[in-house]
This record gives C-alpha cells, sequence and structure tokens, in this order.
C-alpha cells in the first residue's frame, strides 16, 4: 500500500512534463518551483605579445575554471534557466533578496545580449576580412558595411532559433566538428606553412611585448582580457537547464568541459601561434585585412590557405553566435515569467507550434541586439564599450548568487550529485574575489592612463548606466510588484514530497492556481 500510494504520488508530481522531459528532471524543477514548459574584442597581442598570448591565456582560465567548479556547485543542485538569479534570491538575505535578484537578472540579461553583439560583430569583422583577402587588401569596409553583415547574422541567427529547434542537437554537433577541424587545421598548418621561420621556445614562452603606455606588470593583467572574454559563454549550460536530460548532472559536465576544453585546446593553439606569428607585431596589428589572425594565416599558409581557414573561422564563429543567442532567450523568457522584464506578459508565452520555444523572448533579444550594435557604427571605442560591458555584467551576475551563498545561505544550501565538499566554500570565495577583479579589469582603458576620447574605455558608463538603472527602476517602480521568481507549478500537480520540498526551501507556494490559471492563459 506505502509503495503504491508513494507510486501513486510520483504519478501525480510527475503529470506536469507531459512529454517535454523525463519525471526526474520535471521534479528536480519543480523543487524549484516551476512546471516544465521548454522542448569584443581584446587583442592580446597588442597588450603583452607571445608571454601574454600563452600564460595569459593559461592563467586566466585557471581562475575562470575555479569560477565554473563554484557555478557547478550550484547548477548541480538548483538547475533552472534563471539559475543566476533565482540562486541570488534563494540565497540571499530577506532584506536584499529582491534586489540583488532584481539586479542579477538585468546584469544577466543584457549580459548575454551584449555577448552576442560581440560575437556577431566578430563574425562580420572575420567575414569581411576575407572579401579584403581576397581582393589582396584593396578594399577597406566601412562602418556600414560592418553593421550591416552584423545585422543580417542577428537576423539569420533568430530565423535558426525559431525553425531549428528539432535540429539543434544536430547543429550543435556539426557545430563541435567544424571547430575541431578548425583546432586541427591551424595546430597542423600553420607550423607546416612556418617550418623554416618559426620562433624560438624563448620568443614563445618569454618575450614581452608591451605596446601600451601602462607598467609591464599591469600590461600583463591586461592580457588577460581576451582569454576573459574568449571563455565568458560557459553558463549557457545553466540557462539551458529546463531543456536538458538529466540536468543535475548535465549542467556541472558542460560547464566544466566547456572552460576545461578551451583552456587545454587554446592553450595550445596560443603556443601554435606564438610560435609562427611574425616577429615584428607591427606587421601583424597593423595588418590590412583588419584582423591579426587573417594576417597570420596569410603569412603561414598564402591567400588561399587564409581565405580557407578564414572561412572556416567565421563560419564556427556564426554557429557560435546561435548558442548565445538561444542562451540569451532562456534567460529573458525565465526573468519575463517572474514578471521582471518590460512588457513580461507579452514576452512571457511559449510557442507550441514551433516546438515549445520562447519565440517571443528569441526575437526581443534579436531586436535587441540589432539595436545595441548601432554603437558600432559610431566608433571603436564604443563597441568596445559594449563589448566590455558583456564581461563585466556576466562577471557580477556569476559572483553574487556564489557570495549569496557563502555569506547567507550556506545552510540553506543542498548538494546535488555534483559537489566539491568542504573545498566548496573557499572554491567559492576564490570566484568572488576573481570575478570583482574581472570587473575592474574592464574598466581600464587598455591603451594606457590619460585616455582621449577615442582610446577612453566607456565600459564603467555603460556599466554604471544598466546596474544603475536597474536597481532605480527597483526602487521606483518594480519593489512594489516585483517579490522574486514566481511559482508556475499547480497544487494539484505536485506530490506531498514536492511540496514540502518548496516549502522547506522558503518558497511562496501560495495562489499556485491563479498563477497556473494565469500561465495557461498566457499560453493560449
Amino acid at each position: 500500500m506505502a509503495d503504491d500510494k508513494a507510486q501513486a504520488e510520483e504519478r501525480r508530481g510527475s503529470t506536469l512534463a507531459e512529454g517535454l522531459a523525463s519525471d526526474e528532471d520535471a521534479a528536480v524543477l519543480a523543487k524549484l518551483g516551476y512546471k516544465q514548459e521548454l522542448r569584443r574584442n581584446f587583442s592580446t597581442i597588442e597588450v603583452f605579445g607571445p608571454v601574454g598570448m600563452v600564460w595569459g591565456w593559461f592563467l586566466a582560465n585557471f581562475f575562470i575554471f575555479v569560477v565554473g567548479i563554484a557555478m557547478a556547485d550550484l547548477g548541480s543542485a538548483m538547475p533552472t534557466s534563471g539559475g543566476l538569479y533565482w540562486w541570488t534570491h534563494y540565497f540571499a538575505s530577506p532584506r536584499t533578496r529582491n534586489p540583488l535578484a532584481f539586479l542579477v537578472g538585468y546584469s544577466n540579461t543584457l549580459g548575454l545580449v551584449g555577448g552576442l553583439c560581440s560575437i556577431d560583430y566578430g563574425f562580420a569583422l572575420m567575414f569581411l576580412s576575407v572579401i579584403v583577402i581576397a581582393r589582396d587588401g584593396n578594399w577597406t569596409p566601412s562602418s556600414g558595411d560592418v553593421y550591416a553583415v552584423f545585422l543580417g547574422c542577428v537576423l539569420l541567427h533568430g530565423v535558426i532559433a525559431t525553425i531549428g529547434q528539432r535540429v539543434m542537437g544536430r547543429l550543435q554537433t556539426v557545430f563541435v566538428v567544424m571547430n575541431l577541424v578548425l583546432i586541427a587545421a591551424t595546430l597542423i598548418a600553420l607550423p607546416i606553412g612556418r617550418v623554416h621561420t618559426r620562433n624560438s621556445r624563448g620568443f614563445i614562452f618569454g618575450q614581452v611585448e608591451n605596446l601600451t603606455a601602462w607598467p609591464t606588470g599591469w600590461t600583463f593583467m591586461l592580457s588577460w582580457l581576451s582569454p576573459i572574454w574568449t571563455v565568458g559563454g560557459f553558463d549557457s549550460c545553466v540557462h539551458m537547464s529546463e531543456e536538458a536530460a538529466n540536468a543535475t548532472k548535465a549542467v556541472p559536465q558542460g560547464i566544466l568541459m566547456s572552460i576545461g576544453s578551451c583552456w587545454v585546446i587554446g592553450f595550445a593553439i596560443m603556443i601554435t601561434i606564438a610560435a609562427c606569428i611574425d616577429p615584428n607585431l607591427q606587421n601583424v596589428l597593423g595588418s590590412s585585412f583588419g584582423q591579426p589572425m587573417a594576417q597570420i594565416y596569410y603569412d603561414a599558409l598564402g591567400k588561399k590557405g587564409a581565405l580557407g581557414l578564414m572561412s572556416l573561422l567565421f563560419i564556427v564563429q556564426f554557429m557560435m553566435g546561435i548558442s548565445i543567442l538561444v542562451a540569451a532567450s532562456r534567460q529573458s523568457w525565465a526573468f519575463s515569467r517572474d514578471g521582471a522584464l518590460p512588457f513580461s506578459t507579452f514576452f512571457r508565452p511559449i510557442s507550441k507550434t514551433f516546438g515549445y520555444i520562447p519565440l517571443r523572448a528569441i526575437w526581443g533579444c534579436v531586436i535587441g541586439a540589432a539595436v545595441l550594435g548601432l554603437l558600432c557604427l559610431i566608433n571603436n571605442a564604443a563597441a568596445e564599450a559594449l563589448f566590455s560591458t558583456a564581461v563585466s555584467g556576466q562577471q557580477l551576475a556569476w559572483a553574487t548568487p556564489i557570495f549569496c551563498r557563502v555569506v547567507w545561505g550556506q545552510q540553506k544550501f543542498k548538494p546535488g550529485p555534483f559537489y566539491t565538499g568542504r573545498w566548496s566554500v573557499p572554491i567559492a570565495w576564490v570566484a568572488i574575489v576573481f570575478s570583482a577583479y574581472v570587473i575592474l579589469l574592464c574598466m581600464f582603458p587598455v591603451t594606457g592612463p590619460n585616455p582621449t576620447p577615442q582610446t577612453m574605455n566607456y565600459t564603467v558608463v555603460i556599466s554604471s548606466a544598466v546596474w544603475g538603472g536597474a536597481l532605480l527602476y527597483y526602487f521606483v517602480d518594480a519593489r512594489k510588484w516585483f517579490k522574486g521568481p514566481k511559482i508556475t507549478l499547480n497544487l494539484d500537480d505536485l506530490s506531498e514530497s514536492q511540496e514540502r520540498a518548496l516549502e522547506a526551501e522558503g518558497l511562496n507556494i501560495e495562489d499556485l492556481n491563479v498563477t497556473a490559471s494565469q500561465s495557461k492563459a498566457e499560453q493560449q
């Protein structure tokens, strides 16, 4: 009888998944208070030469991996699309949870959309560099040309994210294969092409080229900006957690594999590039192709080789943009699900026609990226500020829930299958300090002190506007209605054990039937 009752409870609690997820995954999401609904450009060469490329990459990725471990602890315990701000709200103190969750949600959302801008802007530059190579450097694209390619890329990403949901898994497989081909081609072709002119080990691992006005030590730290930007989308695993099978294990594995593979493979690529680059770095930085990597390929492989590898590179960059758009749309949808975004009731519905995807959130992110991309038409300083803002916004969003957990919420933390045990808190503090440091690092002008209006880093202006604006919006208006993550479960769909879990974790389970009815009405 007891077994029958338990099985009945399990069946009752799993009806909310109905073909969208396994019972186990839906139960984990239910524990968090939700029902299942979902089926830059910094140059390391410029700031520190080979040492910055090689050792800057290695050391920065070590600390990024630490941040990933701290996030994996949380992702395994609480996998949900709105993970970062959900975790913040759950772990923070009663007085701080709502404003901090609101701040993290906006910082993460705009950081992801800014990341989409920077990736697609990079695609535009790579795509146009191929045309410049084909024309032997006799054509220079205008800012309008760059934006036109950027806009076309963003719109095409929106179309693919809309109609390609059912084949997204296969697209990711293609993405991985093309990445591996590009990596193998770079690691093999560059050394062969430069077999008689490769640089020495002393140059690769010890050559310092400080082309800025900063002291040498600080310049080395600025060289970390490139890997920090490059390895910056690992939280996509968190935002896709409601569409991942066995999310309590898949999310931490995805985070650590993403960072770890970038760390190791990227280190090998940096060594290869340092071995094959023109020792006169000014020739690379001042390339008529507009992209240092295009010049490096050209020097080693000639025109045809450069055309081939740069074409492969911009295709990989394009597919990376698809991934970040999907992550940005899921975060935006999750935030609108909790009523925090403007026009949340518009962005909230899930499209059943296109395969249970947040269609309106996808196109909201596309339009937002297209508008933000207009900054690129102003000048390079505005573009770089946008990209740095994406980095600082993400760092704030990563560090805040980790901080809230170790300061206020350690007693409420219930580990998932992945857990670092007694090392969890020390790892969390290292992650917090590193993220705070990176935010500070993003604010510095790369070329040196006493910047001109053209070389000024305006990240501090944009970031302050985003963070200050979000908090001002909260305290002026949103505090009246934003109470943190909403629960979209109907009490009738919950097992007794799930109800007890919700109550034990401090989630409001009142008026669930009303919330569920509203949710269903929005989807019709």
